[in-house]
């Protein structure tokens, strides 16, 4: 029995022996299938940090971009008269609400779906299952289409009833501003626009988004015509002041700063040449209004704090079609040029008796169309290559025809059926008081209006 005794006992250590050398050995396997596995994660995280820093410039591009409603909403609300303050800011507040939800649920899919035709998007309407990096995508792009529909509120201000510019602002995100961006940006879905499949070179939407959005006020401004007073009988232009330049000036450095986003972020990759793009942005500004100081210098004009911030404004523009495909050297040459096509401009809209209220038409309109063939003639090791140049052109004209023609159509239609011009008495008592019930500097304006009728028209 001892001896049985003993020899269990060795057996059973040698088991127990034996079993913790394959325990140590499988967990010494486990360890290395483990750090294969961890390695193999770890390699797969590196290789998707890029696109996760991607989804996050595109989202930061987004938001400087969404910002610069604010510059729009503090430049154009100080360039009018107080008694209208509420009414601009109103409207820049609520166009990007309105326009925004149009483009989601027709808008992006109208661009951006699959364009196997070359002129419009045919999927991808009221997306609820996109990837991180698409809905990073269409967050960028809502920006930008809200940036194209509050152009025209500056330009109309004063006199555009607020019901009519809504309705305008839903259609024109919902049909305009992305059926025309479909044929340069389109087809990230499948397939691409017709403007892109011939060349056509527009980085960050100098004729895009600006042009589109200058056409637009353009064609609003002549269907409502011009404020009251805003042109003597003999056709001789009248000053009408606005009531707040540290707001013009504000609005301007806010633009500026988001314009950043706009163009660097519309690199849509922070590996991309985002820094070029920054210098370029810049000095393309900074030359505009250096050159609009030079020139009124020389004609001994007075040197205005509107037309500088606009000056910057048209150099921003000018360089947005081709921030990314050219130099800084020329980005100086472009703005320079901006800010002479910004002073002819404005003063051949003034002879024909076109009231724009910010000179959102010359900036956007005439500034955009500038920067689209400055993109084609200052094109990085190909200069001034006169097919790329006819590319160009043809782009401006579209976007002419297409902004213009639709927007008369569009307002027209707005007029006859929910009125787009304000009334006249509603004009002269300011759209703060009539449009909202509210006014913008009450302890000055209080004792102007009825405040027991103001209170009524509140819920």
């Amino acid at each position: 029995m001892k001896s049985s005794y003993f020899s269990l006992g060795k057996v059973s250590v040698l088991c127990t022996s034996f079993c913790s050398k394959v325990l140590l050995m499988s967990a010494v396997l486990f360890g290395i299938m483990s750090s294969a596995t961890a390695a193999e994660e770890a390699t797969l995280t590196v290789a998707q940090l890029l696109e996760y820093q991607n989804i996050a410039w595109i989202i930061w591009g987004g938001v400087l971009v969404f910002f610069m409603q604010a510059g729009f909403a503090l430049l154009e609300s100080g360039s009018v008269r107080a008694k209208n303050t509420v009414n601009v800011m109103m409207k820049n507040y609520t166009d990007m609400c309105i326009g925004g939800l149009a483009f989601y649920l027709v808008g992006f899919g109208l661009m951006m779906g699959t364009n196997d035709s070359g002129f419009f998007g045919t999927d991808h309407f009221m997306p609820v299952n996109l990837s991180n990096m698409d809905w990073a995508l269409m967050f960028f792009q809502m920006m930008f289409a809200a940036t194209a529909v509050t152009v025209a509120s500056g330009a109309m201000a004063e006199r555009v009833s607020f019901v009519g510019y809504a309705v305008a602002a839903c259609l024109i995100c919902l049909f305009i501003y992305p059926v025309f961006a479909s044929w340069v940006w389109g087809g990230y879905f499948g397939g691409t626009g017709w403007l892109a499949e011939l060349g056509f070179i527009d980085f960050a939407g100098s004729t895009v988004v600006h042009s589109i959005g200058g056409w637009l006020a353009l064609a609003g401004i002549l269907v409502i015509g011009p404020r009251l007073g805003r042109f003597a009988p003999d056709g001789t232009p009248r000053l009408i002041a606005g009531h707040n330049m540290t707001l013009v000036a504000l609005g301007g450095f806010i633009l500026w700063f988001g314009w950043f986003g706009f163009n660097a972020g519309s690199a849509l990759s922070i590996t991309g040449n985002i820094g070029l793009i920054a210098v370029n942005t810049f000095v393309a500004a900074i030359s505009a209004v250096v050159s609009y100081m030079l020139i009124s210098k020389a004609l001994n004009k007075a040197i205005l704090l509107s037309d500088s911030v606009n000056a910057s404004l048209i150099g921003l523009v000018s360089i947005t079609a081709g921030c990314a495909t050219t130099t800084p050297i020329f980005a100086v040459i472009i703005g320079a040029a901006a800010s002479v096509i910004y002073i002819l401009s404005t003063q051949a809209l003034l002879k024909l008796k076109i009231d724009d209220v910010v000179s959102a038409v010359a900036v956007h309109g005439f500034g955009g169309a500038w920067g689209t063939l400055a993109a084609g003639l200052f094109y990085s090791d190909d200069l001034f290559n006169l097919s790329r140049v006819g590319v160009q052109a043809l782009g401006v004209g579209v976007a002419l025809v297409w902004g213009l023609g639709l927007g008369l159509v569009m307002y027209k239609l707005i007029n006859v059926s929910f009125g787009l011009k304000a009334s006249r008495l509603h004009e002269q008592r300011g759209l703060d008081y009539t449009e909202h019930a509210e006014i913008g500097y009450p302890e000055f304006q209080k004792q102007m209006f009825d405040a027991k009728n103001l209170t009524e028209r509140h819920l």
